[in-house]
């Protein structure tokens, strides 16, 4: 029997904008947390127009980065609109921003003063430097944080310049320790009685993917470069051309692994060679394998070949783009893909929620709400103002 959803009994006020604090809130969101998203009552979160196709013009950007959230509108510049976020704040349990450091504190909304009127809140911050250091004050953007954290360099062939991915993985990657940071603080909350700050930087989250970079400067003199679509000395691990034209990746750098693969080549000798026999020495020889590799696959047409792989316990696969991912049984049956209905798109299909939980799995409600949605039901339902108060502050602007 599922159980409700996990963060049911968490309110969140989300006043962040673009991708880092609100893909913080979606993934808060996803598993039952309230999120009322504050938007600025003129233009809203620049998401709501952000993206390269706009069916009906509209962003489909925006049904995923705000899904299941709630939206309110509030200018935070006026006295009354903080007024009314210090009366959202002392209802709720996480306060989540992005803005750069200060902003808060010039609004009179600083942590100390918060935890004033709700000592047990969580006050969640996402910047590009963090809270503290000389960067601090810096504009920080996802794409700065993604070459100060390490992984531009990295990243691409190396012959040309640094790349990047075709996401905003510094964004998500600090949205994500954001979250972490938030869950494990309200879990301490629960034994101390005391809100905290999650402090969560776009530089530091990317740098805390970079696997061993650091000692291997320190330690070792040895510097990472880019190295296309291999790893030094981890063979073979690449991709490989078939004979219809497309190409499969296979992963078979484990010792046994490869002996796997080269059975199924139909060359178990070449596990007993010493030349790759073992992971350091395919790693000395990798585009000499890499070459005997690809003219095996050269032979075989695609399907053939990941049956062939499959069956004989290889790691490998397709590159997938979106349409192989709608067209694949297994998506289908683990129901990676949703679709939910949007009442100005339609159904929009997005991915699902992740990670699976056995008994209390998180869902997608709805989509990203209408700018101001629901105003009536926040502010005349949960902080009991009149009608006529609502429509004074929407008059003035205030929300």
């Amino acid at each position: 029997m599922t159980r409700p959803l996990p963060l049911r009994d968490v309110r969140v006020v989300e006043l962040g904008q673009l991708l880092a604090g609100p893909f913080c809130g979606q993934l808060l969101g996803d598993f039952g947390a309230e999120v009322i998203k504050v938007e600025d009552p003129a233009k809203g979160d620049p998401m709501r127009q952000w993206g390269r196709e706009k069916p009906h013009g509209r962003s489909l950007w925006w049904p995923v980065v705000a899904r299941n959230k709630k939206s309110v509108t509030a200018n935070l510049r006026s006295g009354e609109g903080q007024d009314l976020l210090r009366r959202l704040i002392e209802r709720s349990d996480v306060l989540l921003e992005n803005f750069r450091p200060g902003t808060l504190e010039r609004w009179g909304l600083a942590p100390e003063k918060l935890w004033e009127i709700n000592p047990r809140l969580v006050v969640t911050r996402v910047t590009g430097y963090g809270q503290t250091g000389p960067y601090a004050a810096r504009a920080g953007f996802g794409s700065i944080g993604e070459a100060m954290g390490g992984i531009r360099y990295v990243t691409g062939s190396p012959d040309q310049p640094p790349s990047r991915a075709g996401i905003s993985l510094g964004d998500s990657l600090a949205a994500m320790h954001a979250a972490l940071g938030t869950l494990v603080a309200l879990h301490e909350r629960d034994n101390s009685g005391q809100g905290q700050v999650v402090d969560a930087a776009i530089y530091e989250s990317v740098l805390g993917l970079m696997e061993s970079l650091l000692p291997e400067w320190q330690q070792a003199g040895y510097q990472r470069e880019r190295t296309g679509p291999v790893l030094p000395n981890v063979a073979p691990s690449n991709v490989y051309p078939t004979r219809d034209g497309d190409s499969v990746l296979i992963a078979a750098n484990q010792d046994s692994v490869f002996g796997r693969l080269a059975a199924v080549m139909g060359q178990p000798e070449l596990r007993e060679n010493p030349r790759y026999a073992t992971h350091g020495a395919r790693g000395e020889h990798m585009d000499e394998l890499d070459g005997l590799i690809a003219g095996w696959t050269a032979g075989h047409d695609t399907e053939e070949l990941l049956e062939a792989l499959h069956e004989g316990g290889v790691p490998a696969g397709r590159i997938y783009k979106a349409k192989d991912m709608f067209d694949d049984p297994h998506f289908a049956a683990r129901d990676a893909i949703v679709t939910v209905p949007d009442p100005n798109l339609g159904p929009v299909a997005m991915q699902n929620v992740f990670p699976k939980l056995s008994a209390s799995p998180g869902t997608v409600r709805a989509t990203g709400p209408e700018l101001g949605q629901h105003n009536q039901e926040i502010y005349g339902g949960l902080l009991g103002l009149s009608d006529e108060e609502i429509s004074r502050l929407t008059r003035a602007g205030t929300i």
